[in-house]
């Protein structure tokens, strides 16, 4: 066949020459927990994660676990499916069956909260440090796309990490790196079977919508792997980022902080801060102070511009969010635990 007509290379599949890098961050745990499904993805994980402990002295005990949410029919059988591939890999496996309220309403990610509840208890149970997830380069492409369109900060244009924590257990993911064409081809070259979650090809949901426009996305130019490349580096910018406010905090405002504030900054100081700094440092006083949980960059972004606007017209002004007061006096900015909205209330009516 001429050169302009040979059909293009097939996936290669992942070589025991690539196991080390994947998988040489377990060594310092005593055990792990892979998460599986039973899809390609997961299925992979597993194989792979057995093949290079095999390979490997170091290598801790591995678990596996398969939640069940009880959302489809045939998942009951298909943790079984799990089961057996896990018996073959000599890896205790267990079926984790959600027993809590009925999953309605956000259902990807209520299920996404159920199913973590569940690894982590499970994990705790059989003394595993970590879970392992089987995250891929076409899922960090679909996470960040999805950030992006929520709006999201440089944070969460970052994408996955590497690691993270969740309910205080280390979460590992050591595929984000590898194309899911890549982990398929891996287990037909094994002769190995896996399921389908027909969820993944629903359109209901946004994730399934932004993976169908992958393949045009690919065709001008912005393919999984140059969206995680962009990922890559929004996280070198975002810890660049947040080093200079650690710096700017110690500075403008020494730890230990008191728990429910006020937390106090020199006003002109304060204001010499670049934005996207004056920003980050507004968020950590918030977190710090608040109990409202989590504070929507939107919200924060409108709330630096009042404070802005009043520091340019001289004048004092107070504010809340996420819990917290926040109070521009003549000569400090104040942060600090706002009263229960109840008490709020009433004190407007007196």
């Amino acid at each position: 066949m001429p050169a302009a007509e040979a059909a293009p290379h097939a996936p290669r599949p992942v070589g025991d020459d690539e196991l080390p890098a994947l998988f040489s961050a377990f060594c310092v745990h005593p055990a792990v927990l892979l998460a599986c499904s039973g899809g390609p993805d997961s299925t992979a994980l597993m194989e792979l994660a057995a093949r290079w402990a095999r390979l490997s002295p170091a290598a801790p005990a591995l678990f596996a676990a398969t939640v069940d949410h009880g959302l489809r029919a045939a998942a009951a059988e298909e943790a079984q499916i799990v089961a057996g591939q896990a018996r073959r890999l000599a890896i205790p496996h267990a079926i984790l069956n959600w027993a809590g309220p009925r999953i309605t309403g956000s259902i990807q990610a209520r299920a996404r909260t159920a199913r973590y509840a569940l690894l982590v208890a499970h994990a705790r149970q059989v003394g595993a440090q970590a879970i392992v997830t089987a995250h891929t380069l076409d899922d960090q492409a679909e996470t960040i796309l999805m950030r992006l369109a929520r709006g999201s900060g440089l944070s969460g244009l970052a994408g996955m990490g590497a690691s993270s924590r969740r309910e205080g257990m280390l979460l590992l993911r050591p595929l984000l790196a590898i194309p899911k064409v890549r982990l398929i081809a891996t287990l037909e070259a094994a002769r190995v079977g896996f399921v389908h979650d027909p969820s993944n090809a629903n359109p209901a949901f946004t994730r399934v919508r932004l993976r169908t426009l992958m393949p045009q996305l690919a065709g001008e130019g912005l393919d999984a792997a140059r969206l995680s490349r962009f990922g890559r580096r929004v996280a070198r910018a975002e810890a660049a980022l947040e080093q200079t406010t650690d710096r700017a905090l110690a500075m403008l405002a020494p730890e230990p902080w008191p728990e429910t504030g006020p937390i106090r900054l020199a006003r002109a100081a304060f204001f010499t801060l670049p934005e996207e700094i004056a920003l980050r440092v507004l968020l950590r006083l918030l977190d710090a102070v608040g109990d409202e949980g989590p504070v929507e960059l939107a919200k924060l972004e409108r709330l630096l511009a009042a404070l802005s606007a009043a520091q340019s017209d001289g004048r004092s002004i107070c504010a809340t969010l996420a819990g917290a007061r926040i109070h521009l006096a003549p000569s400090r900015l104040e942060v600090a635990r706002a009263l229960p909205r109840r008490a709020r209330r009433m004190g407007n009516s007196a």
